[in-house]
């Protein structure tokens, strides 16, 4: 009789579950691992069937009243047969009594909604090459703005900035995101206020530009060239961005970026009030 049960993943693990991610084409970053880690160490389940990890989830109770499911991953060989399911029930039952949010595929909006999630909206990612001449932003900014490292800037500062963009504190995350091995992470500050931030770090395969949060284009477009002053050229790069907000789309229009899939932004409670026109970039698919 084959045994299969559902536990807490190990840290070690997760090196395994990108792995699986990286196989399905979802390009994960160097050091994803030790980032999405910190956002809660409960947080991800592993299905292990006769000893071996077949399935996997990310189920994140980032507080008591909000949560992110993603990274659910069967390996191809073991699809079909309801372990999925029992992972994705293990997630849910995690997570009881917040309001959860995922990025899924759009193919598979009508099974997020039998579990009680409703859209939101879309996210597009997008790809691009690093240009030899990127556009030019010279006269269209003031030069008293600054954008420097975010490893100067006071950590209190940045979490005061990101509440607006995230349902509830993420700081432990937030605070390893932003110093990770193999990234550039840049603040804008006008007058000396905070009005943009951006991470790059780097993939499997180019880099992700993420999040890219400013409160005006102009700031959004200066943080992206810094960050992507950090690349070489022909690297690719890659920006996910709320569809709903134009003036993101057009950010990665003019930098000559291509959609390459979309994901259905859902929730099971109320839609969280983020000021979408100021998200350039989202942080994470897969933990949000």
């Amino acid at each position: 009789m084959s045994d299969f049960h559902i536990r807490v993943m190990q840290k070690d693990e997760l090196n395994l579950a990108l792995e699986w991610a990286s196989e399905e084409g979802w390009n994960p970053g160097l050091d994803d691992a030790a980032c999405y880690y910190q956002a809660d160490t409960d947080g991800f389940l592993v299905g292990v069937l006769n000893g071996e990890l077949i399935a996997c989830i990310a189920a994140i109770k980032y507080s008591d009243e909000f949560a992110f499911i993603g990274f659910y991953l069967v390996k191809p060989e073991f699809r079909g047969k309801g372990f999925g399911i029992r992972v994705w029930q293990a997630a849910l039952d995690y997570l009881q009594g917040c309001n959860i949010g995922l990025d899924g595929v759009s193919a598979q909006q009508a099974n997020y909604q039998s579990s009680g999630f409703q859209l939101a909206y879309s996210n597009v990612r997008y790809q691009g090459k690093v240009l030899p001449m990127l556009p030019s932003l010279k006269g269209q900014h003031n030069e008293k703005d600054q954008i420097v490292s975010l490893k100067q800037v006071d950590f209190n500062l940045l979490i005061d900035y990101e509440k607006d963009f995230f349902p509830c504190e993420r700081h432990n995350f937030l605070k390893k995101w932003i110093k990770q091995e193999n990234s550039q992470a840049l603040a804008y500050f006008h007058e000396g206020k905070l009005v943009g931030y951006g991470v790059m770090r780097q993939c499997r395969e180019g880099f992700k530009v993420a999040p890219l949060f400013a409160d005006n284009p102009v700031i959004a477009d200066a943080l992206l060239l810094a960050l992507l002053a950090g690349a070489s050229v022909g690297d690719t790069f890659y920006l996910d961005v709320p569809e709903c907000h134009q003036a993101g789309l057009m950010l990665a229009k003019k930098m000559s970026m291509e959609p390459v899939f979309a994901t259905a932004r859902m929730y099971t409670s109320e839609i969280p009030s983020l000021p979408l026109g100021r998200i350039y970039g989202v942080t994470s698919f897969e933990i949000g």
